[in-house]
């Protein structure tokens, strides 16, 4: 399947790196993170990107022009230098195409950008630029194949550490509870989409609020709720964890490293005790469906 990636936005959050240079390419150790966004799906088997350009877009296509495999990659050097034989690859097999979708549109006007990229697609997929999980791939395929719906989304508890409170209509709190153990859940990006969804998209539109409303109204959305890992780089703060993960080895994302065989996993994957099927006619009560127009698009 086509991999659509929403990375054009202007990461507004991280201006120690984003003023610089774009988000997509702050690095998470030694590799920026659209590349580790990357690798995640190619270790499911899929390799045809769709880069929604933006802001900096250069940068990126600079990036990948002049990407050199042997920095990532076990390698032997002989002849003085003259013959590099890498012992492993990571790139030479995806296909990226590079589309520039404006430096401050919508994420559902980017993919309207780039809907004749997909055209002949049954299914595709699309994905926030700072968003990293552990969450098995091929399970949230095959359930939503399973659903017949129009679109799926990765749903997480919220990340955050605030507290929400609730008033009747005195203003007297009637109950306040930590995010983390509240019974919320929040957009988790990870979509799987069929081709009608450019039936629910108009022009003008960010793709979770009105598109999905409309999708809920008529039964065709559903979520998978995962409790694994999941972790989005919108703030310093945010990316200084991620690093402190990598460092350790073996970071929870890392899925192609953690099974220790390149190929797609099984399906069952290990992930079926954390993850939830819930479809549309409930998906309204207890998921929150944050504004990310400030986050990469």
């Amino acid at each position: 399947m086509k991999v659509v990636i929403f990375c054009g936005g202007l990461g507004l959050r991280l201006r120690e790196y984003s003023e610089n240079i774009p988000k997509p390419l702050v690095p998470i150790g030694d590799a920026p993170v659209i590349w580790h966004l990357m690798k995640y799906y190619s270790y499911y088997g899929h390799k045809d990107f769709i880069l929604c350009l933006g802001h900096k877009g250069e940068a990126i296509k600079r990036f990948f022009l002049n990407y050199n495999e042997a920095l990532s990659s076990d390698f032997v050097l002989s002849k003085g230098g003259r013959d590099v034989k890498l012992l492993g690859t990571d790139f030479s097999d995806w296909r990226i195409t590079f589309a520039d979708t404006g430096a401050k549109s919508l994420v559902g006007e980017r993919l309207l950008t780039v809907r004749d990229h997909v055209k002949d697609e049954e299914i595709f997929l699309a994905n926030y630029v700072d968003g990293l999980t552990d969450i098995n791939l091929t399970m949230v395929i095959d359930r939503f194949l399973r659903s017949n719906k129009t679109a799926c989304f990765v749903s997480v508890p919220p990340t955050q550490t605030f507290h929400l409170v609730e008033t009747d209509g005195d203003s007297r709190v009637t109950s306040i509870s930590h995010a983390g153990t509240s019974n919320k859940w929040i957009n988790g990006g990870y979509f799987v989409l069929k081709q009608k969804i450019f039936d629910y998209l108009k022009p003008g539109e960010d793709l979770v609020d009105a598109p999905f409303q409309r999708l809920i109204d008529e039964g065709e959305l559903m979520t998978i709720q995962h409790t694994g890992f999941w972790a989005c780089m919108d703030t310093f703060k945010e990316r200084q964890q991620l690093e402190d993960l990598w460092s350790r080895g073996g970071a929870p994302w890392q899925v192609w490293l953690q099974n220790g065989k390149k190929g797609a996993p099984n399906s069952a994957g290990g992930e079926l005790p954390k993850t939830v099927v819930q479809n549309s006619p409930n998906l309204q009560t207890g998921i929150l469906m944050p504004d990310r127009s400030l986050r990469e698009q």
